[in-house]
């Protein structure tokens, strides 16, 4: 799926997303921005870690959309404790950070993507509707260069993907879609997605992110 066919699509269920940042004027335009889409319902405005964490638990929202620099904290501890508790929520960095630590650390966390504010806001919903739909949100481009920044540990795990697994892995690791991967690979996508969850539950990932990180870290990566 490209930004632009995740722009114009429309699931039947509204995607519900918690925004974060702790200025108030840009949360709330962000909201508003979302809030004019027939298929995202904007559920709450948070302005802190603490506040994020608690609006998280009681509004259970499919994307969090998080600001890395908050009062109490930052987005990337925000991110960890919500995943701990939550780890099917969908979390998007949203910053005006383009530092590659904070993109690392992100990623780590179990980010499932990551915007800078300087985006347009026909991106920045596009990239709420791709996290709802699983998808990695980072250029491959920019991906690419933070994969050999990743430290190797060789923990041992993956030992157990399979051959097709780790042919899915490694389109993931270029930026491909779920789509992109079930063409390159003559596969339903239904199929694909069965492939990437293994791979996230075989790597202990919640995020295909965190996914191509560990597997990076590993030493799992080959090019395709």
């Amino acid at each position: 799926m490209t930004w632009s066919e995740a722009a114009a699509a429309a699931p039947g269920r509204p995607i519900r997303v918690l925004v974060c940042d702790d200025h108030e004027v840009v949360a709330q335009g962000v909201a508003m921005v979302l809030h004019a889409e027939g298929d995202i319902d904007v559920v709450g405005v948070a302005g802190s870690v603490a506040e994020v964490r608690e609006m998280a638990a009681s509004h259970r929202p499919d994307v969090v959309l998080m600001d890395y620099g908050l009062p109490d904290g930052d987005g990337v501890m925000a991110t960890t404790a919500i995943k701990a508790s939550q780890p099917d929520v969908q979390v998007v960095m949203l910053t005006s950070y383009s530092d590659e630590e904070v993109l690392v650390a992100a990623i780590e966390a179990g980010c499932s993507g990551y915007v800078t504010k300087h985006k347009g806001a026909e991106e920045l919903i596009a990239a709420v509707r791709l996290a709802a739909d699983g998808e990695a949100l980072v250029s491959p481009d920019m991906l690419a260069l933070l994969l050999p920044r990743l430290r190797r540990s060789h923990h041992g795990l993956g030992w157990d993907l399979t051959p097709r697994e780790r042919q899915v892995l490694d389109l993931l690791a270029q930026g491909d879609s779920k789509d992109v991967i079930a063409d390159r690979l003559f596969l339903s996508t239904n199929t694909v997605r069965n492939h990437i969850q293994n791979i996230l539950t075989k790597l202990g990932a919640h995020s295909r992110l965190e996914a191509v990180a560990a597997a990076a870290r590993e030493g799992l990566l080959h090019r395709v």
